[in-house]
């Protein structure tokens, strides 16, 4: 593989023009492809697995066009005064004349008859391509507008107007690049040098983009999907090209022509590189345990993405340097005023965690596991009404609708009584007299008689413990055939589904993890020890998560003005692409300590100098990736906010607490047994090398003057 990556590295450093114009035909090329073929993305809220499905089948299989989306529309008069007849009735005129529009409940009027609730029924679900977006949203807009010209306070809440007013707006991630470009800046003190990392990621990222198109012309893929391997790929293919260009600089400085250095650089942080990814496409994969379809397009979507930005990061990074030569260099050593000679602050912060290792240890892992607390407490849902922000229609409508009528309305259940097995009014009198329910509907048997539906108010919120509590004492008291559903039941079976799988993708995702790096470095220790410190550091982050949503900690510093549950969507989501990112940053530092180790021998002065060495560009990577998370993060979605914001939490303690604290200190301690591997494991595991840099084979390939005589040292570079 170094051969391989050194003659990439070379060639196309010497024929830069040829690898940009490809490049261009490439992107070209993917994006008139997925014009051609992709298809549209597209949510799918069944889950076959849980109970409350069974609910909604018998609804669409009995109720003429039931089983669709639902809307809420709730009319306020702020002046207090009661709500005009003729008003609502047009209203409900407006709403049945809609598409799709199946059904339209008489207005409900709160006690002071200053409120009106109104639902309305769909006949097919909110995912469907006639609902999505603002094909389902501006009419209902548009229904209320006249009242809200006649001075009264009409609001949107429910199912489909949630899943309109949460798209994304595109902000953040403008906020991220900015951020991380002027971090590269900083980082490099040189324009060119900066811009180049940011400019292969999001030439991948465009790849990338059009290939997830194509991937929805032969499967579903929700709508999130891109978010999530956008925010991934744009973090990682910085990270990638920041890696190779540091090291074509390094090599520029030993004096080395821009064709050797991007050659030597490609052989050895290019392999890392490749290794690397292969950690976060391991990750990835494990989300296909996550138990729902809807995980695995994100593990598919973001897979193309890091295999996109991979590519980019392997051929247009040596291909830039090539034609960028010097410049790449900082302005003082371009101009000959080299910075005056002084221990790089990695060095010194890594001799000074050598010197005290167990106090250096003890006290990062005390500090992550007090972080760490708070996730033994966590609480998960997914996203409704009241975790939006109060400048959205639907947070508007579900305080108004929990103010007139109490919070349950906002999530009714739904009851399906199966009329060969039980009475329906028999079953709505006993579920009224459970305790947490504050009211039923009146029973309605179908035209074929099979079933009866009548719906149950709670007492508490969609997103209160004790709704999901009182779900599963209804299912426990009511006989044999009577089916709770309903959004909220749904959620309440989604939430402690997801709960339970996440040890199988966790197991997953740990044992390949720990399987390649053992391979990749020879040690049953070093794998074993990152996957703890990765799981440390997850933990940490899931506990910040949870003190910032849950407890409201600094919640109003992410537009967060109340406490919300950690939405059931991210713990799962979160370990799968931090696990990968994580082994990232552990085999660009691991590689350069057991290079260090393999030349040297000295256990403890080869964790100083990988540290040293690498220390620099793993903090300007996670600082980079960092900002990227945190731009997603500002986006009005709850779901995204969380995902971002967790992530960058990760990052922060992984390239601080974890890579510059508790692997040095760990290292120092064990010395030589962070090497140990028993004989017979040692024959039969494939041996794969992540970096190394052999000074023979360097000094060899300075006498070569043509890439053909390359192939004669085959048998000296190991892949």
């Amino acid at each position: 593989m170094s051969r391989i990556l050194h003659r990439l590295g070379h060639s196309t450093a010497a024929h830069p023009w040829r690898t940009i114009s490809a490049w261009l035909v490439v992107v070209v090329a993917a994006f008139g492809f997925s014009g051609a073929f992709g298809g549209t993305f597209h949510d799918d809220y069944d889950i076959p697995a849980a109970q409350a499905q069974t609910g909604i089948e018998q609804l669409r299989a009995h109720v003429p066009h039931g089983g669709g989306a639902t809307a809420q529309v709730v009319v306020h008069d702020p002046s207090g005064a009661a709500l005009r007849a003729t008003d609502l009735d047009a209203l409900v005129q407006r709403l049945a004349a809609m598409d799709h529009a199946t059904s339209v409940s008489e207005p409900r009027l709160s006690g002071d008859t200053d409120t009106a609730l109104v639902t309305v029924a769909y006949d097919v679900p909110v995912t469907d391509p006639d609902l999505v977006g603002a094909k389902g949203y501006d009419p209902l807009v548009d229904a209320i507008e006249p009242l809200r010209d006649a001075g009264l306070q009409a609001e949107l809440g429910g199912e489909l107007p949630g899943g309109a007013e949460s798209q994304m707006k595109g902000t953040g991630e403008l906020a991220g690049v900015i951020a991380a470009l002027v971090l590269l800046i900083v980082a490099f003190g040189s324009v060119v040098a900066a811009g180049l990392p940011l400019a292969v990621a999001l030439m991948g990222l465009a790849v990338g983009s059009a290939g997830v198109t194509l991937l929805a012309g032969v499967m579903d893929v929700s709508t999130a999907a891109p978010t999530v391997a956008t925010m991934v790929g744009l973090g990682v293919g910085i990270d990638y090209a920041l890696l190779l260009v540091t090291r074509h600089v390094e090599f520029l400085g030993q004096g080395l022509d821009k064709r050797e250095a991007a050659g030597r650089a490609m052989a050895t942080a290019g392999r890392s590189v490749v290794f690397a990814s292969a950690t976060v496409l391991i990750s990835l994969m494990g989300l296909r345990f996550g138990g729902l379809p809807v995980y695995s397009t994100f593990g598919y979507a973001t897979a193309i993405a890091v295999i996109s930005v991979l590519a980019a990061a392997l051929t247009l990074v040596p291909a830039l340097c090539g034609l960028a030569g010097q410049r790449l260099m900082p302005r003082k050593v371009r101009k000959n005023r080299a910075p005056r000679a002084k221990k790089p602050l990695t060095a010194r912060w890594a001799a000074g965690v050598s010197k005290r290792p167990v106090a250096a240890a003890l006290a990062a892992l005390t500090f992550l596991l007090l972080l760490a607390a708070p996730t033994l407490g966590m609480r998960t849902w997914p996203q409704d009404g009241s975790s939006n922000s109060t400048e959205t229609s639907q947070r508007r409508a579900y305080d108004l609708i929990a103010d007139e009528y109490g919070a349950g309305a906002n999530g009714p259940f739904t009851l399906v009584v199966d009329t060969t097995q039980a009475d329906p009014q028999a079953v709505a009198d006993q579920v009224a007299a459970e305790p947490g329910v504050v009211g039923v509907t009146t029973p309605v048997t179908t035209p074929d008689g099979a079933i009866s539906v009548f719906e149950a108010q709670p007492a508490y919120g969609p997103a209160d413990e004790r709704t999901s509590d009182l779900v599963a004492t209804l299912r426990d008291d009511l006989p044999a055939g009577v089916e709770v559903t309903g959004l909220t039941p749904l959620f309440a079976d989604l939430s402690g589904m997801l709960s339970g799988k996440i040890w199988t993708v966790v197991g997953f995702v740990v044992a390949v993890s720990v399987l390649l790096l053992a391979m990749m470095f020879r040690s049953v220790v070093v794998p074993l020890k990152a996957a703890v410190m990765n799981l440390l550091s997850i933990g940490a982050a899931y506990g910040v998560l949870t003190l910032a949503f849950q407890h409201g900690w600094g919640g109003s510093l992410l537009g967060i003005d109340h406490p919300v549950a950690v939405s059931s969507w991210i713990p799962i989501l979160m370990f799968a692409i931090l696990f990968g990112l994580s082994m990232d940053y552990e085999v660009f530092l691991l590689s350069r300590i057991r290079e260090d180790w393999l030349h040297t021998g000295d256990a403890r002065g080869s964790v100083e100098r990988g540290l040293a060495s690498t220390g620099r560009v793993i903090s300007s990577a996670a600082a980079i990736m960092v900002v990227v998370f945190l731009g997603f993060s500002t986006e009005a979605d709850t779901v995204v906010k969380q995902l971002g914001f967790g992530m960058a939490v990760a990052i922060v303690l992984d390239a601080t607490v974890v890579r510059m604290v508790l692997v040095p200190a760990t290292m120092t301690l064990l010395g030589r047994w962070n090497w140990w591997l028993p004989t017979w494991l040692d024959r039969i595991l494939p041996t794969i090398d992540a970096e190394k840099d052999d000074a023979d084979l360097w000094a060899e390939l300075d006498q070569v003057d043509s890439l053909d005589q390359v192939d004669g040292l085959d048998e000296k570079v190991g892949a």
